[in-house]
Protein backbone atom coordinates (compact mmCIF):
# COMPACT_ATOMS: atom_id res chain seq x y z
CA UNK A 1 0.00 0.00 0.00
CA UNK A 2 1.37 3.41 -0.72
CA UNK A 3 2.16 5.77 1.96
CA UNK A 4 -0.16 9.25 1.86
CA UNK A 5 2.67 11.09 2.90
CA UNK A 6 4.62 10.23 -0.47
CA UNK A 7 2.14 11.13 -3.15
CA UNK A 8 2.35 14.41 -4.56
CA UNK A 9 -0.28 16.89 -3.20
CA UNK A 10 -3.50 17.44 -4.74
CA UNK A 11 -4.05 20.24 -7.65
CA UNK A 12 -6.86 22.03 -7.72
CA UNK A 13 -9.25 21.84 -10.92
CA UNK A 14 -8.47 25.62 -11.68
CA UNK A 15 -4.86 25.18 -12.39
CA UNK A 16 -5.13 22.38 -14.86
CA UNK A 17 -8.39 23.46 -16.58
CA UNK A 18 -8.90 27.06 -16.03
CA UNK A 19 -7.54 29.86 -18.50
CA UNK A 20 -3.92 29.80 -19.22
CA UNK A 21 -2.37 33.18 -17.86
CA UNK A 22 -0.71 33.33 -21.07
CA UNK A 23 -1.45 31.63 -24.27
CA UNK A 24 -1.72 31.67 -28.53
CA UNK A 25 1.93 34.09 -28.88
CA UNK A 26 2.04 35.08 -32.22
CA UNK A 27 4.92 37.30 -33.91
CA UNK A 28 3.89 40.34 -36.37
CA UNK A 29 4.91 39.12 -39.92
CA UNK A 30 7.65 42.45 -39.38
CA UNK A 31 9.17 40.66 -36.01
CA UNK A 32 8.06 44.27 -34.61
CA UNK A 33 5.41 42.78 -31.82
CA UNK A 34 4.41 39.78 -30.17
CA UNK A 35 0.95 39.05 -29.34
CA UNK A 36 -0.89 36.55 -27.38
CA UNK A 37 -3.94 35.85 -25.38
CA UNK A 38 -4.66 36.30 -21.56
CA UNK A 39 -7.61 37.52 -19.76
CA UNK A 40 -8.66 41.05 -19.76
CA UNK A 41 -11.62 41.84 -17.22
CA UNK A 42 -11.49 38.49 -16.29
CA UNK A 43 -12.15 37.21 -19.83
CA UNK A 44 -9.57 36.08 -22.71
CA UNK A 45 -8.63 38.71 -24.93
CA UNK A 46 -5.93 39.56 -27.21
CA UNK A 47 -2.88 41.37 -26.20
CA UNK A 48 0.38 43.41 -27.73
CA UNK A 49 3.52 44.43 -26.76
CA UNK A 50 6.87 45.07 -28.58
CA UNK A 51 8.93 42.03 -29.24
CA UNK A 52 12.04 43.52 -26.78
CA UNK A 53 8.72 44.55 -23.77
CA UNK A 54 8.17 42.85 -20.78
CA UNK A 55 5.18 40.87 -20.79
CA UNK A 56 3.71 43.26 -18.20
CA UNK A 57 4.38 46.23 -20.63
CA UNK A 58 1.53 44.72 -22.86
CA UNK A 59 -1.98 46.04 -23.75
CA UNK A 60 -5.38 44.87 -24.55
CA UNK A 61 -6.45 45.45 -27.97
CA UNK A 62 -9.87 43.68 -27.60
CA UNK A 63 -12.24 43.73 -25.01
CA UNK A 64 -15.16 41.19 -25.16
CA UNK A 65 -16.50 40.39 -22.14
CA UNK A 66 -19.17 37.97 -23.39
CA UNK A 67 -16.86 35.42 -25.21
CA UNK A 68 -13.33 34.38 -24.82
CA UNK A 69 -11.56 35.22 -27.97
CA UNK A 70 -10.28 32.08 -28.82
CA UNK A 71 -8.28 32.46 -32.02
CA UNK A 72 -6.78 35.37 -34.06
CA UNK A 73 -4.01 36.48 -36.69
CA UNK A 74 -1.76 39.13 -38.08
CA UNK A 75 -2.79 40.61 -41.19
CA UNK A 76 0.29 40.01 -43.81
CA UNK A 77 1.37 43.96 -43.69
CA UNK A 78 1.58 43.84 -39.65
CA UNK A 79 -1.37 47.04 -39.86
CA UNK A 80 -4.02 44.60 -38.15
CA UNK A 81 -5.05 41.95 -36.35
CA UNK A 82 -8.15 39.70 -37.86
CA UNK A 83 -10.16 37.60 -35.51
CA UNK A 84 -13.17 35.47 -35.89
CA UNK A 85 -15.95 36.07 -32.76
CA UNK A 86 -19.65 35.13 -32.63
CA UNK A 87 -22.22 36.30 -29.71
CA UNK A 88 -23.14 34.61 -26.89
CA UNK A 89 -22.65 31.32 -28.38
CA UNK A 90 -24.58 31.84 -31.54
CA UNK A 91 -21.98 30.26 -34.00
CA UNK A 92 -22.66 33.37 -36.09
CA UNK A 93 -19.11 34.42 -36.45
CA UNK A 94 -18.35 37.83 -37.50
CA UNK A 95 -14.46 38.99 -38.92
CA UNK A 96 -12.82 41.35 -36.99
CA UNK A 97 -9.91 43.72 -37.54
CA UNK A 98 -8.18 45.92 -34.80
CA UNK A 99 -5.46 48.31 -35.19
CA UNK A 100 -2.89 47.32 -32.32
CA UNK A 101 -1.55 50.97 -32.73
CA UNK A 102 -4.52 52.90 -32.46
CA UNK A 103 -5.35 54.93 -29.51
CA UNK A 104 -7.88 53.08 -26.88
CA UNK A 105 -11.56 54.44 -26.65
CA UNK A 106 -12.23 55.85 -23.04
CA UNK A 107 -15.26 53.26 -22.34
CA UNK A 108 -13.48 50.43 -23.20
CA UNK A 109 -9.71 50.92 -22.93
CA UNK A 110 -9.21 49.48 -26.12
CA UNK A 111 -8.35 50.35 -30.10
CA UNK A 112 -12.26 50.55 -31.64
CA UNK A 113 -12.55 47.11 -34.11
CA UNK A 114 -13.84 46.95 -37.06
CA UNK A 115 -16.61 44.38 -38.37
CA UNK A 116 -15.93 43.52 -42.05
CA UNK A 117 -18.78 41.44 -41.88
CA UNK A 118 -21.47 43.60 -40.79
CA UNK A 119 -24.75 41.13 -41.23
CA UNK A 120 -27.67 40.34 -39.55
CA UNK A 121 -28.01 36.06 -39.39
CA UNK A 122 -24.58 35.05 -40.96
CA UNK A 123 -21.69 32.78 -40.47
CA UNK A 124 -18.39 34.00 -41.88
CA UNK A 125 -15.16 32.37 -42.33
CA UNK A 126 -11.80 33.09 -43.61
CA UNK A 127 -10.48 31.68 -46.62
CA UNK A 128 -7.63 32.99 -47.73
CA UNK A 129 -4.91 35.76 -47.04
CA UNK A 130 -3.21 36.51 -50.61
CA UNK A 131 0.38 37.98 -50.33
CA UNK A 132 -0.39 39.76 -53.95
CA UNK A 133 -2.78 42.41 -51.90
CA UNK A 134 -2.23 42.19 -48.13
CA UNK A 135 -5.01 44.75 -47.80
CA UNK A 136 -7.56 42.39 -48.75
CA UNK A 137 -8.70 38.91 -47.10
CA UNK A 138 -11.02 36.37 -49.09
CA UNK A 139 -13.73 35.57 -46.76
CA UNK A 140 -16.84 33.04 -47.07
CA UNK A 141 -20.17 34.44 -46.55
CA UNK A 142 -23.80 32.90 -46.67
CA UNK A 143 -25.85 36.26 -46.95
CA UNK A 144 -27.43 36.11 -50.20
CA UNK A 145 -28.47 32.16 -49.19
CA UNK A 146 -27.84 30.22 -45.40
CA UNK A 147 -26.70 27.05 -46.88
CA UNK A 148 -23.96 28.08 -48.78
CA UNK A 149 -21.19 30.71 -48.43
CA UNK A 150 -20.34 32.73 -51.67
CA UNK A 151 -16.81 34.25 -51.84
CA UNK A 152 -15.70 37.85 -50.74
CA UNK A 153 -12.59 39.65 -51.56
CA UNK A 154 -12.75 42.25 -48.61
CA UNK A 155 -10.39 45.51 -48.05
CA UNK A 156 -9.13 45.42 -44.48
CA UNK A 157 -8.12 49.02 -43.93
CA UNK A 158 -12.07 50.43 -45.52
CA UNK A 159 -14.35 47.29 -45.31
CA UNK A 160 -15.05 47.43 -48.98
CA UNK A 161 -16.23 43.83 -50.69
CA UNK A 162 -16.98 42.67 -53.78
CA UNK A 163 -18.21 39.16 -54.47
CA UNK A 164 -15.52 36.73 -56.28
CA UNK A 165 -17.76 34.14 -56.89
CA UNK A 166 -21.29 32.88 -56.13
CA UNK A 167 -21.78 29.45 -55.05
CA UNK A 168 -24.77 28.12 -56.64
CA UNK A 169 -22.91 24.94 -57.06
CA UNK A 170 -22.95 23.41 -53.00
CA UNK A 171 -19.17 24.72 -53.10
CA UNK A 172 -18.09 23.80 -49.42
CA UNK A 173 -13.64 24.61 -50.11
CA UNK A 174 -12.36 27.01 -51.72
CA UNK A 175 -8.15 27.13 -52.96
CA UNK A 176 -6.09 29.71 -54.40
CA UNK A 177 -3.08 29.04 -56.33
CA UNK A 178 0.12 30.50 -55.90
CA UNK A 179 -0.81 33.58 -57.77
CA UNK A 180 -3.52 33.90 -55.68
CA UNK A 181 -5.92 33.03 -58.66
CA UNK A 182 -9.27 31.09 -56.92
CA UNK A 183 -8.56 27.73 -58.66
CA UNK A 184 -10.04 25.21 -57.12
CA UNK A 185 -12.85 24.06 -55.02
CA UNK A 186 -14.53 20.95 -53.00
CA UNK A 187 -17.62 19.61 -52.23
CA UNK A 188 -19.64 17.00 -51.06
CA UNK A 189 -20.86 14.36 -53.17
CA UNK A 190 -24.76 13.20 -53.20
CA UNK A 191 -23.24 9.82 -51.75
CA UNK A 192 -21.29 11.48 -49.11
CA UNK A 193 -17.99 11.31 -50.72
CA UNK A 194 -15.63 14.56 -51.53
CA UNK A 195 -15.50 16.01 -55.09
CA UNK A 196 -12.64 18.22 -56.15
CA UNK A 197 -13.29 20.76 -58.89
CA UNK A 198 -11.58 23.29 -61.06
CA UNK A 199 -12.69 26.02 -63.50
CA UNK A 200 -13.16 24.76 -67.01
CA UNK A 201 -14.82 27.68 -68.50
CA UNK A 202 -17.99 29.14 -67.13
CA UNK A 203 -18.48 25.58 -65.66
CA UNK A 204 -16.80 23.22 -63.13
CA UNK A 205 -15.37 19.96 -63.61
CA UNK A 206 -14.48 17.20 -60.74
CA UNK A 207 -10.87 15.93 -61.04
CA UNK A 208 -11.16 13.45 -58.19
CA UNK A 209 -13.16 12.10 -56.00
CA UNK A 210 -13.15 9.70 -52.78
CA UNK A 211 -16.28 8.01 -52.05
CA UNK A 212 -17.52 8.22 -48.16
CA UNK A 213 -15.54 5.79 -47.20
CA UNK A 214 -12.45 6.78 -47.71
CA UNK A 215 -10.99 10.96 -47.31
CA UNK A 216 -9.29 13.40 -49.65
CA UNK A 217 -8.53 16.75 -49.30
CA UNK A 218 -6.53 19.54 -51.10
CA UNK A 219 -3.11 21.15 -48.93
CA UNK A 220 -2.29 23.90 -51.06
CA UNK A 221 -1.25 24.42 -54.56
CA UNK A 222 2.51 23.79 -55.92
CA UNK A 223 4.60 26.31 -58.18
CA UNK A 224 3.69 24.28 -60.94
CA UNK A 225 0.22 24.26 -60.77
CA UNK A 226 -0.02 20.69 -59.36
CA UNK A 227 -2.42 20.37 -56.12
CA UNK A 228 -1.00 18.86 -52.74
CA UNK A 229 -3.27 16.34 -51.52
CA UNK A 230 -4.30 14.32 -48.52
CA UNK A 231 -6.08 11.01 -49.68
CA UNK A 232 -6.32 7.16 -48.82
CA UNK A 233 -8.31 6.45 -52.03
CA UNK A 234 -8.20 3.24 -53.16
CA UNK A 235 -5.52 0.63 -52.09
CA UNK A 236 -4.43 3.23 -49.29
CA UNK A 237 -4.95 2.03 -45.90
CA UNK A 238 -3.08 4.99 -44.47
CA UNK A 239 -3.50 8.96 -45.86
CA UNK A 240 -0.54 9.95 -47.45
CA UNK A 241 0.20 13.40 -49.29
CA UNK A 242 0.71 13.11 -52.80
CA UNK A 243 0.57 16.09 -55.58
CA UNK A 244 -2.55 15.81 -58.40
CA UNK A 245 -2.05 17.01 -61.57
CA UNK A 246 -5.59 19.40 -62.11
CA UNK A 247 -5.27 18.68 -65.89
CA UNK A 248 -5.06 14.61 -65.50
CA UNK A 249 -6.77 13.51 -62.25
CA UNK A 250 -3.20 11.71 -61.53
CA UNK A 251 -2.11 11.91 -57.70
CA UNK A 252 1.21 10.67 -57.39
CA UNK A 253 2.67 9.87 -54.06
CA UNK A 254 5.50 12.09 -52.12
CA UNK A 255 4.80 10.73 -48.33
CA UNK A 256 3.66 9.19 -45.80
CA UNK A 257 4.64 7.75 -42.56
CA UNK A 258 8.03 5.88 -42.81
CA UNK A 259 7.00 3.86 -39.83
CA UNK A 260 3.79 2.61 -41.62
CA UNK A 261 1.42 3.51 -38.40
CA UNK A 262 -0.50 6.10 -39.00
CA UNK A 263 -2.42 8.86 -41.33
CA UNK A 264 -0.47 11.16 -42.77
CA UNK A 265 -0.48 14.50 -39.96
CA UNK A 266 0.89 18.07 -41.15
CA UNK A 267 2.86 19.23 -44.25
CA UNK A 268 4.55 23.16 -43.85
CA UNK A 269 5.70 24.94 -46.50
CA UNK A 270 8.14 27.85 -46.66
CA UNK A 271 5.81 31.17 -47.52
CA UNK A 272 9.40 32.46 -49.03
CA UNK A 273 10.06 29.50 -51.44
CA UNK A 274 6.80 27.90 -51.38
CA UNK A 275 8.73 24.64 -50.80
CA UNK A 276 8.10 21.50 -48.77
CA UNK A 277 10.31 21.75 -46.11
CA UNK A 278 8.81 19.18 -43.10
CA UNK A 279 5.80 17.19 -42.90
CA UNK A 280 5.43 15.42 -39.75
CA UNK A 281 3.03 12.39 -37.98
CA UNK A 282 1.43 11.75 -34.73
CA UNK A 283 2.27 8.59 -32.64
CA UNK A 284 2.62 8.32 -29.25
CA UNK A 285 4.96 11.29 -30.00
CA UNK A 286 5.17 13.96 -32.77
CA UNK A 287 7.42 12.50 -35.56
CA UNK A 288 9.01 15.67 -37.92
CA UNK A 289 10.53 14.61 -41.18
CA UNK A 290 12.71 17.15 -42.12
CA UNK A 291 12.98 18.40 -46.36
CA UNK A 292 15.29 21.57 -45.66
CA UNK A 293 18.59 21.34 -44.50
CA UNK A 294 18.49 25.04 -42.63
CA UNK A 295 15.25 24.46 -41.02
CA UNK A 296 16.58 21.11 -39.67
CA UNK A 297 19.47 22.66 -38.53
CA UNK A 298 18.04 25.19 -36.40
CA UNK A 299 15.22 23.11 -35.20
CA UNK A 300 17.78 20.62 -34.16
CA UNK A 301 19.14 23.13 -31.98
CA UNK A 302 16.40 23.77 -30.01
CA UNK A 303 16.17 20.07 -29.55
CA UNK A 304 19.99 20.06 -28.28
CA UNK A 305 18.69 23.20 -26.13
CA UNK A 306 15.96 20.89 -24.63
CA UNK A 307 17.12 17.65 -25.10
CA UNK A 308 14.05 15.71 -23.27
CA UNK A 309 11.39 18.37 -24.46
CA UNK A 310 8.71 18.32 -27.82
CA UNK A 311 9.12 21.27 -29.42
CA UNK A 312 6.63 23.11 -31.98
CA UNK A 313 7.50 26.03 -34.05
CA UNK A 314 3.81 27.84 -33.66
CA UNK A 315 4.60 31.43 -35.16
CA UNK A 316 7.40 32.82 -37.53
CA UNK A 317 7.73 36.21 -39.33
CA UNK A 318 7.62 36.75 -42.98
CA UNK A 319 10.99 36.52 -43.39
CA UNK A 320 11.67 33.36 -41.45
CA UNK A 321 14.12 34.26 -39.19
CA UNK A 322 12.11 34.36 -35.93
CA UNK A 323 10.31 31.31 -34.42
CA UNK A 324 7.74 31.42 -31.72
CA UNK A 325 8.51 27.89 -30.43
CA UNK A 326 6.72 25.82 -27.53
CA UNK A 327 8.74 23.44 -25.17
CA UNK A 328 7.25 21.34 -23.28
CA UNK A 329 7.17 17.39 -21.45
CA UNK A 330 4.89 15.12 -20.32
CA UNK A 331 4.90 16.12 -17.14
CA UNK A 332 5.60 19.46 -17.49
CA UNK A 333 2.86 21.87 -19.25
CA UNK A 334 5.78 24.25 -20.58
CA UNK A 335 6.51 27.21 -21.59
CA UNK A 336 7.07 29.70 -24.84
CA UNK A 337 10.28 30.91 -26.17
CA UNK A 338 11.45 33.26 -28.95
CA UNK A 339 14.22 32.16 -31.20
CA UNK A 340 16.53 34.24 -33.34
CA UNK A 341 17.79 32.04 -36.45
CA UNK A 342 20.89 34.56 -37.41
CA UNK A 343 21.98 35.12 -33.67
CA UNK A 344 21.06 31.91 -32.41
CA UNK A 345 19.61 33.18 -29.49
CA UNK A 346 16.91 31.80 -27.23
CA UNK A 347 14.53 34.28 -24.92
CA UNK A 348 12.15 32.77 -22.23
CA UNK A 349 8.87 34.12 -23.21
CA UNK A 350 6.42 32.81 -20.81
CA UNK A 351 4.89 29.66 -19.12
CA UNK A 352 0.77 29.19 -19.78
CA UNK A 353 0.09 27.92 -16.13
CA UNK A 354 3.15 28.52 -13.97
CA UNK A 355 1.00 27.40 -10.89
CA UNK A 356 1.13 23.93 -12.38
CA UNK A 357 4.15 22.61 -10.96
CA UNK A 358 5.92 19.69 -12.96
CA UNK A 359 7.20 17.63 -9.93
CA UNK A 360 3.35 17.02 -8.92
CA UNK A 361 2.98 15.84 -12.39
Amino acid sequence: MNNTNTLPPIIDREILFGNPEITGAQLSPDGTFISFIKPYKGVMNIWVKHILEDFDKAIPVTADMNRPVRSYFWSRDSRFILYAQDKGGDENFHIYAVNPEADPEVETGVPSCTDLTPYDNIAAFIVSVPRSSEDRIYVGLNNRDKSWHDLYSINIHTGENQVVFENKSQINGYYFNLRDELAAFTRSATDGGTEILIREGEDLKVIYACTVNEMCHPVRFAENGAIYLVTNKGPLDLTALGLLNPETGEWRQIDSDPEDEVDFGQATFSELTNTLIATSYVGDKTRIYWKDNAFEQDYMLLKRSFPKSEISITSMTKDEQKWIFYSDLDTDPGAAYLFDRTSKDIRFQYRPRPQLVSAHL
